[in-house]
């Protein structure tokens, strides 16, 4: 498309006319015009997109070049010379330094509208069918936005002189030493202090990327907050974990909370943080988690939303889009543990659910059984495979909730949908941009009644939102 002499393309500017080039280390002052979808500023250099995170918009600054590539600029924010009136203190020194606190800059009431603009400007990009129309409600937000994160995954390195657990610097492999967190669970953070000073005074060998050597490469720490219980995963280079037993009697002695501890193998260098391997090494296998009244086990791997608190009220959303007269046949696709279908299993007729990682379905049959559910039946497979072969056997599903990953629905997943088109259908979605894109082949046979955010995930620039939809 043209417009004023500028090229508009995928959520980027051209000119016509040849781009300007900036210099790594060059200094540029700009006015922040918006956000982009992660959360940071974005300003324009000569008509030229420039992308600094820490920025909000109205904002005029100084920023460094820290990459030039041919439509955008990356940069770093230097100097404010013009404060937004939203802009607040952070709550952590490092907000600005590391993924996952992108919005703690931002007043809480406008992360939250920028959350609802997120979902829009996925649905502008896409164009599914009537999107104009949709009905976005406001995002749900929580009374205190701090604190809220059940778990822990941090990178576990050697700055030299100590050993060091965090996350990585922006772009970067640079592991920035997280002391404190003001959006995990304080337990969580309690445990993983004393978990990495214990591996420091023992001197149990940590990986070294550049190298690809050395025994610790994460900590996982996975709280239940309703139970207080503690997990543990150190995910190592190999199965051999030097001073082991040294290690388990510190844990047992100084850290009573801590009920599993589990290792898991992934050699090798790899941006999966989890291997196929789980050691169960002292303590439970997994731990109890509550949930909507039910109780839910949870292994080392198992799938669980980081905000209790907001997964209440976003499947108290899901089930209240479902509008439910307690006769369904419905379908809980990427199920993980069941925290969706047997939380509302008494609520419907009867609830299949399935999921591709046999721990989890096996978690989930097994949550069934804990909570005295008799009407759940989890399996291991996908679900565009099981559909079809539990409908030629002659069970006919009325209603389903889908909750894909960030990658949203496979298409074949969608194709089935749209040949058995259960008369009651709900999406969540934790990728506005993803559930765009699969609302404009879901279009063809539903209509979108309402768009409804829920902030899972406050000082982040993540959204999670329930789709209602009406059978056309």
């Amino acid at each position: 498309m043209i417009l004023n002499n500028y090229r508009y393309k995928e959520g980027f500017m051209y000119t016509n006319k040849p781009q300007v080039h900036v210099e790594q280390g060059e200094q540029l002052k700009l006015t922040i015009k918006r956000l982009g979808i992660n959360g940071e500023g974005i300003g324009y250099y000569e008509h030229k997109l420039v992308f600094v995170p820490g920025a909000l918009p109205t904002e005029k600054v100084v920023v460094e070049v820290t990459e030039d590539l041919n439509n955008f600029i990356r940069a770093d924010l230097i100097e404010i010379l013009r404060k937004s009136e939203d802009r607040v203190q952070p709550v952590d020194d490092y907000a600005n330094e590391v993924g996952g606190f992108e919005l703690e800059n931002l007043a809480y009431p406008k992360q939250l509208e920028f959350k609802r603009d997120v979902i829009k400007d996925s649905l502008e990009k896409y164009k599914p069918a009537g999107y104009r129309k949709y009905k976005l409600l406001p995002t749900i937000g929580m009374d205190d936005p701090t604190h809220y994160r059940n778990k822990a995954t941090f990178q576990i390195r050697s700055d030299g002189q100590k050993v060091i657990a965090g996350l990585y610097k922006h772009r970067s492999h640079t592991v920035v030493d997280l002391k404190t967190s003001a959006l995990q669970y304080p337990l969580t953070m309690k445990v993983m202090r004393a978990v990495v000073e214990m591996i420091d005074d023992l001197g149990i060998p940590v990986y070294d990327e550049e190298k690809n050597a050395g025994i610790i490469k994460t900590v996982v720490v996975r709280a239940a907050t309703a139970t207080d219980e503690a997990q543990v995963t150190f995910i190592t280079q190999s199965k051999k974990l030097l001073k082991k037993h040294q290690l388990l009697e510190r844990i047992d002695h100084d850290l009573p909370e801590v009920v599993s501890v589990m290792q898991n193998v992934n050699p090798g260098k790899t941006s999966l943080v989890w291997g196929e391997e789980t050691i169960h090494l002292a303590g439970k296998d997994k731990i109890t988690e509550v949930l909507n009244n039910l109780s839910f086990d949870l292994s080392a791997r198992a799938f669980l939303q980081v905000n209790p608190e907001m997964t209440a009220v976003l499947y108290q959303e899901a089930f209240k889009a479902l509008e439910l007269s307690g006769k369904e046949k419905l379908v809980d696709a990427y199920s993980g543990v069941g925290t969706i279908g047997l939380s509302v299993a008494r609520q419907v007729r009867e609830v299949r659910g399935m999921d591709t990682i046999k721990d989890a379905v096996d978690d989930a049959n097994a949550n069934a059984i804990k909570n005295g559910i008799v009407n759940a039946l989890y399996e291991v497979g996908e679900a565009e495979k099981l559909l079809p072969l539990w409908i030629e056997d002659g069970w006919n599903p009325t209603a389903m909730i889908v909750d894909p990953p960030r990658t949203g629905l496979a298409d074949s997943l969608i194709d089935t949908i749209l040949d058995i088109t259960p008369k009651k259908f709900v999406y969540i979605s934790c990728n506005p941009s993803t559930l765009a894109r699969d609302l404009v082949k879901l279009t063809r046979k539903y209509n979108v009644e309402y768009i409804q955010s829920v902030d899972l995930m406050p000082q982040t620039s993540r959204c999670e939102c329930v789709v209602k939809f009406k059978k056309k």
